[in-house]
């Protein structure tokens, strides 16, 4: 019905117990089991709000109710992760911004997205890929500082001429 998956965990929607409360147990119990160690990623918001049908306002809960309880760290830009504070992380290949931006120029260079064209801007990016209005910007920076976009204040970003591209100057 609204696209998220099917999760076994049934929550009380009409109990005592706030939802975001609900969820931040059933991540207790994954770290417990062993399924989330220490520096992996607690599920994202988007991927709460999906697993769940909870909204958005209430998946942020559930991170600030996990570091409240000592069980998960934030980094901003980055994620919650499953640990204390300053707990390493699980090796990323690449910034979640990065690989945002890979797939955009990706789409550049096929000719999906062509020059003068808009990109998907920021909100669009926080819904297809769950990020945070920072990681979606910092993507849009990076393509930007590549050469691959330019923005127009109140407009939008757009595709650069191709021999703006990286590797394409003079």
């Amino acid at each position: 019905m609204y696209g998220f998956v099917y999760n076994p965990f049934v929550l009380d929607r009409e109990g005592p117990v706030p939802l975001y409360k609900q969820v931040a147990e059933l991540i207790c119990e994954k770290i417990e089991r062993g399924e989330l160690v220490a520096g992996d990623p607690v599920p994202s918001e988007a991927t709460l709000e999906k697993d769940y049908a909870i909204a958005r306002t209430t998946a942020r809960r559930v991170a600030r109710e996990l570091r409240e309880q000592g069980m998960a760290y934030t980094i901003q830009g980055e994620g919650t992760f499953v640990g204390p504070p300053g707990a390493p992380r699980t090796p990323r290949t690449m910034p979640i911004y990065q690989k945002i931006a890979e797939e955009i120029a990706e789409r550049i260079r096929r000719g999906e997205i062509a020059p003068n064209r808009a990109i998907p801007g920021e909100k669009a990016m926080m819904r297809q890929y769950g990020v945070a209005k920072v990681t979606a910007r910092q993507a849009v920076g990076h393509l930007r500082e590549q050469g691959w976009v330019f923005t127009v204040p109140y407009r939008g970003t757009y595709v650069s001429d191709p021999k703006d591209w990286p590797g394409k100057g003079p």
